[in-house]
């Protein structure tokens, strides 16, 4: 990346987060890029201190922030990505995984599908995605050029599939993560430097929790999955819903103090969360990292403040 490049797309990056985080939030989302937050801006502001921070840190981690962001900039990508509103067959704000396999195999990945969303990964699965009435190459494409990750089921005949061996050629050239299944076939060509999950004698449920084990551990992926996550469970729309994902969090090593502190803010303001046993999962987790934890009380005491701050 040029120089003045970098100073423009950081320019960019620092609006951007300036409307979307509080200072505390941009701090923990910087530590989860083992960015240094102990810097003091020049001024109060949120925007300054972006534009002092970045220039000394990496080319590559600027890029893969706004790439995270989804910021436009013909630094972080020479291809055109898709917007998330175009591909509408993505679930709205969950990691975007597209499984890549042979049409006869779709029964299992439909299942598969099913027992992803529940780690907070949408999957594109063409056989049940494309609608009827749309034109199904163009489909396929939006959700090559709008994913997070893909997952290539290798199994006999794989290869010998034009589409396939396209779907995971276009994850190459993207430099996403490549996630091989391996199901009677080893990776091959330039997918033969990935080791792959085994599947065989493992049922559906096994095989979607090593993929989510491979997304929230590799370093192309795992912020962004985290920060998904995180998002995912404060915008649960049940307290069971809460609880699933907050399951999934539980399995992440290494999960940053901030991610948990924040969740502990942020819990208070959704009422579907107002559950004790949402409240107990969460605790758990809490009490790891020395912090209070959280109390149905906790939930009035938001609601009286939030009467305090109404204009009269």
């Amino acid at each position: 990346m040029k120089k003045l490049e970098k100073i423009e797309l950081i320019d960019i990056i620092g609006r951007e987060l300036q409307d979307r985080m509080k200072f505390v939030e941009i701090d923990g989302y910087f530590q989860s890029y083992g960015i240094p937050t102990d810097h003091q801006p020049s001024y109060n502001s949120k925007y300054v201190y972006v534009k002092e921070v970045l220039p000394k840190v990496k080319d590559e981690i600027v890029l893969e922030i706004a790439s995270e962001l989804g910021i436009e900039h013909p630094a972080v990508s020479s291809i055109p990505l898709i917007k998330e509103g175009e591909a509408t067959f993505w679930k709205p704000g969950h990691f975007k995984l597209f499984i890549s396999h042979l049409a006869s195999f779709k029964k299992t990945i439909g299942i598969l599908k099913k027992e992803l969303e529940k780690y907070g990964i949408s999957s594109f699965v063409a056989h049940e995605d494309i609608e009827p009435t749309k034109e199904w190459q163009d489909e396929i494409e939006k959700g090559l050029f709008s994913m997070d990750a893909l997952c290539a089921v290798l199994m006999p005949g794989f290869k010998d599939s034009n589409w396939t061996d396209q779907e995971v050629g276009v994850a190459i050239g993207r430099n996403v993560l490549i996630i091989p299944i391996r199901r009677e076939l080893d990776p091959y060509g330039f997918i033969g430097k990935y080791q792959g999950f085994q599947a065989v004698g493992k049922n559906v449920g096994q095989v979607a929790e090593g993929i989510f084990e491979i997304i929230s551990s590799n370093s192309k992926t795992k912020t962004k999955y985290l920060n998904t996550l995180v998002e995912l469970i404060l915008l649960s729309n049940s307290a069971n819903q809460g609880i699933e994902r907050l399951e999934a969090l539980k399995k992440i090593n290494n999960l940053p103090l901030e991610k948990v502190e924040y969740l502990q803010d942020k819990i208070v303001d959704n009422e579907n969360l107002k559950n004790t046993r949402f409240l107990k999962q969460f605790n758990e987790i809490a009490w790891n990292y020395k912090l209070d934890g959280l109390s149905l009380k906790e939930f009035e005491k938001k609601k009286d403040e939030e009467y305090d701050d109404l204009p009269f």
